[in-house]
């Protein structure tokens, strides 16, 4: 080609905006977005899934229940042990933890159900309207939980220690949890009888429900004669069954007796 023609292209080129060398030869866009069309089109490789996050250790709270109440080496330990154990909801509505009551060492110890509101603001169990009528009944056997003679004295506890929200009945789960702490906790208080008050206690330490047909007769838990007994709570509802309590009052103070 004629140089003078060479340099007119180039000198047009340049009036047009193309002032800089890029390639070695001409791009057809034209062409290049043709074939792009016309190109098959290939699925992109799916990613590989992430793998799931491991899955936290399960704990079983009934096993983490029975393996500290036996570290339980006195009556102050057990109740260190039992109320850090973390895995009852109930504690964390509660306003205190409601651990006992009476003479450890007395001859008698009455296990109840759970806290009320007078139980969970005191701390202590069985001081309500319940609590009450309760005292009145072992005195009239001569019994006191404060009595300095440990003959006459009573030991009171509960099978949960902290109040079930709006005094709901105790669940069959919270029940499983506390009853290593229950059972460590009459193996250290060492009573001669127990005294199983209400439906919830019977079923803790009997595995049986049913009080009205179980009051009265003696049997045997923990290694230790037993009386289920109607609760107090129950007597203020029902006056009439005050009756069968009274027979069941005379048959504990027969077996205190040796009789």
């Amino acid at each position: 080609m004629d140089p003078r023609v060479i340099a007119a292209l180039l000198d047009w080129q340049a009036e047009l905006g193309a002032d800089e060398w890029i390639g070695d030869g001409p791009v057809d866009r034209f062409a290049l977005a043709e074939a792009a069309r016309a190109a098959p089109v290939v699925a992109a490789r799916p990613r590989p899934a992430a793998e799931p996050p491991p899955e936290p250790a399960k704990v079983d709270p009934v096993a983490e229940a029975r393996q500290l109440a036996a570290q339980a080496s006195s009556l102050d330990h057990l109740a260190e042990l039992q109320s850090g154990f973390a895995h009852c909801e109930l504690k964390k509505g509660a306003r205190n933890f409601v651990f006992c009551d009476g003479r450890a060492g007395a001859r008698v110890m009455i296990v109840g159900e759970a806290p009320g509101a007078d139980e969970d603001r005191q701390g202590k169990p069985f001081v309500g309207r319940a609590g009450q009528l309760l005292d009145r009944m072992l005195a009239a056997i001569g019994l006191d939980r404060h009595a300095p003679d440990m003959e006459r004295a009573v030991y009171i506890t509960n099978v949960l220690p902290w109040r079930p929200p709006g005094n709901r009945d105790p669940e069959p789960a919270e029940i499983a949890m506390m009853q290593p702490f229950v059972r460590r906790h009459i193996e250290l208080a060492a009573p001669d009888l127990l005294v199983l008050v209400g439906n919830h206690s019977c079923q803790a330490l009997l595995g049986q429900r049913g009080i009205t047909k179980l009051r009265g007769r003696w049997t045997e838990t923990a290694g230790r004669p037993a009386l289920p007994m109607l609760h107090p709570a129950y007597l203020l509802r029902n006056p009439y069954a005050k009756r069968d309590s009274w027979a069941d009052l005379l048959s504990l103070q027969d077996r205190l007796r040796g009789r």
